[in-house]
């Protein structure tokens, strides 16, 4: 499995995220249909993510429950 590591600002802090490429084509995929940047796309997740959820966790199920026509 190969993790590509990306930098962006979520709510004014620097992070990073490491996602597997078919993830982040379908993270930008998602971004430009709600004509969103990624890293606005990315914060929304982050602010609807269970406290004790992996960021990169809550993306992966985010992208999940885009494409399955389904709420996360």
């Amino acid at each position: 499995m190969r993790l590509h590591k990306r930098s962006l600002t979520l709510h004014g802090h620097r992070t990073s995220l490491a996602l597997e490429p078919e993830f982040w084509s379908a993270l930008e995929e998602i971004a430009r249909s709600r004509s969103q940047s990624l890293a606005a796309t990315i914060a929304q997740i982050d602010d609807n993510r269970a406290n004790d959820a992996a960021l990169a966790s809550a993306v992966r199920l985010a992208v999940l429950a885009h494409y399955r026509g389904t709420r996360h």
